[in-house]
């Protein structure tokens, strides 16, 4: 599955899952995306629907989004001590 991250501009009505100028993992959702929808893994760890007008798209370079993601998903050799 490709991965892409976006950023979080408007957190209101869902402060406690997401917080606002935080980059956060998107992954599809074909179905989600026509009722305006993304699925998002927010800060509990879990994926979950969020209106699409509450991200922004972000652009990362190959190796930040490597290493970005390889963070997220508990690989201890990117974690700096």
């Amino acid at each position: 599955m490709r991965r892409h991250f976006m950023i979080c501009v408007d957190n209101r009505g869902y402060e406690s899952s997401l917080e606002a100028r935080k980059l956060y993992e998107v992954l599809i959702d074909r179905v989600a995306e026509k009722h305006h929808q993304i699925r998002v893994i927010d800060e509990s760890g879990e994926d979950y629907l969020y209106p699409e007008k509450s991200f922004a798209p972000v652009r990362l370079p190959l190796i930040t989004k490597e290493r970005r993601i390889r963070v997220l998903h508990g690989s201890i050799q990117d974690k700096v001590v």
